[in-house]
């Protein structure tokens, strides 16, 4: 008796999308390596061949997307946020201006990726993600990363580099080395007499949040400052009742983290106004990151913030600069690199004086 091995199911291939996109497999190959005659492309061709492929679940080989890309000179660029940050006061418009700037000069063309609501309901879903194969590697950025899309671009050997430092394993990456910059940060207001602190933050676990966190408790452990008390975790609403509180327990200087929402920093800046308080006078603030739009300048004298200035402009285009080594096959083992932070004088960072309250 004959006994006949049944093979698994098979991989979709481009002949599968072309049947169903109801294109020819040609029309398949050119949109699916983002060429230039495939994105000159109708839309609606183009988009019926992408929708065909994420139906299938097709996965291009990464080998053949390697070789493919070597004259395409397209890289795509995909932040998970609700709408892509292109206003000057958002704190990731340095991001994009680095990566523009850097793009241009090795004679690269950006493809932006947001997200489509015909393919998936918000940004970070797995299907958005997938369609940024189109491209020869993409760079990605944002606080909130999906898990399951990123471990599937690192298994598959896409070419890409997370702007901002990751946890997960195998993940390119270029970075501001927040832990130093906080710790220096706490090390100046300690030199300055300052003895009892709050550092702010909110409640999200990103890892550009816990970084900062880590430095402000190491330059505290340094400092011999107690760190009973020293992290707050807020949203932004209750700072006026813990400014009070924190007051009455002698608090002198106060370290808050920017963020892309700067909820941490709007409250903080609020509450110290409707306090009359006077920065630095009264009580010392820095931040952990350049402040963007209206929130350029401190309350209660408007002077600029003391504490430290994110590469982020410089990570823009270094993430540009390895994203390129890596579809180049550049590197064996995965890259990772932390960019220094420059520090602010500012001047909302001075001496502390005995307050009577």
């Amino acid at each position: 008796m004959t006994h006949v091995r049944r093979a698994g199911p098979r991989r979709p291939r481009q002949s599968d999308i072309a049947r169903v996109a109801g294109v020819s497999q040609a029309t398949v190959s050119l949109v699916l390596r983002g060429t230039p005659t495939g994105m000159s492309l109708a839309r609606e061709t183009r988009q019926r061949v992408l929708d065909a492929a994420e139906e299938l679940g097709y996965v291009p080989d990464p080998v053949a997307t390697r070789l493919a890309s070597a004259s395409n000179a397209m890289l795509g660029l995909y932040t998970f946020s609700a709408t892509f940050p292109t206003d000057v006061a958002h704190s990731y418009y340095p991001v994009l201006v680095g990566v523009e700037e850097e793009a241009a000069a090795q004679g690269q063309d950006l493809i932006l990726f947001t997200g489509s609501a015909r393919a998936a309901a918000s940004a970070d879903d797995p299907a958005a993600v997938r369609r940024v194969r189109v491209a020869d590697g993409c760079l990605f950025f944002g606080r909130h990363v999906p898990d399951e899309p990123i471990r599937r671009l690192v298994e598959d050997g896409f070419p890409f580099v997370y702007i901002g430092r990751r946890d997960e394993p195998g993940v390119p990456y270029v970075g501001a080395d927040y832990v130093s910059a906080s710790a220096q940060v706490v090390a100046r207001l300690a030199g300055l007499g300052h003895r009892e602190l709050r550092y702010l933050r909110e409640h999200d676990q990103a890892p550009a949040s816990t970084d900062r966190e880590r430095g402000v408790l190491r330059g505290a452990r340094e400092a011999g400052i107690d760190t009973a008390r020293l992290v707050v975790r807020t949203d932004g609403s209750d700072l006026d009742g813990l400014l009070r509180r924190w007051l009455e327990e002698g608090v002198t200087a106060v370290v808050v983290e920017q963020t892309d929402t700067g909820a941490a920093l709007d409250g903080l800046a609020a509450a110290v106004d409707r306090a009359g308080l006077r920065c630095p006078e009264d009580i010392s603030l820095a931040l952990l990151g350049a402040p963007t739009g209206t929130r350029g300048r401190a309350p209660g004298g408007g002077a600029a913030y003391g504490g430290f200035d994110a590469p982020l402009r410089a990570m823009g285009r270094d993430a540009v600069r390895l994203l390129l080594e890596l579809i180049a096959g550049a590197h064996g083992q995965t890259p990772r690199r932390l960019l220094p932070c420059e520090p602010v004088e500012g001047g909302t960072l001075a001496a502390p004086r005995t307050r009577h309250i």
